[in-house]
């Protein structure tokens, strides 16, 4: 072998193992009048992701960018209306809860301020000095200029 077989070697696996000039070569070989190969759609191609080439996916990035955008919006409403319905319903439960406590309350307070309990307690302590009056209240008639100016 010679030396410029030699160096031809070199020089080629150089190229090999470098890829700009892999692209070089690549521009070299491809020209503009070359078309691009269209086949059918099939649901193989499309699994296999061979639809997506570089020229489809260039023209239409503007629309995969905003189909995408969209979908994380979707995908982060529906997650915030989520928890927004979890809050709501534990929001919902502990309102019912105070509603039952405020109402056992309220009947409890009814309860304890009947008549007959506040005379069942007042026979209970001996000590106390009220008691039921046997006679009906007084109504007392004041007339008003009077009383409230300090005339007689």
């Amino acid at each position: 072998m010679t030396e410029t077989d030699n160096d031809i070697r070199e020089e080629q696996k150089t190229k090999e193992h470098n890829p700009l000039e892999k692209l070089k070569e690549i521009k070299q070989n491809v020209r503009e009048e070359d078309s691009v190969p269209v086949g059918t759609l099939t649901l193989r191609k499309i699994l296999g992701g061979d639809f997506l080439s570089a020229e489809l996916v260039r023209q239409n990035i503007w629309p995969l960018v905003l189909v995408v955008f969209f979908t994380v919006v979707y995908v982060g409403f529906r997650y915030q209306c989520q928890q927004d319905m979890i809050q709501i319903d534990k929001m919902e439960g502990r309102l019912k809860d105070a509603k039952y406590k405020a109402l056992s309350s309220s009947s409890t307070l009814t309860e304890r301020c009947r008549e007959s309990q506040v005379l069942k307690v007042l026979r209970q302590n001996n000590d106390s000095l009220l008691h039921i009056s046997d006679q009906p209240p007084y109504i007392i008639k004041v007339p008003e200029k009077g009383f409230l100016s300090g005339e007689e």
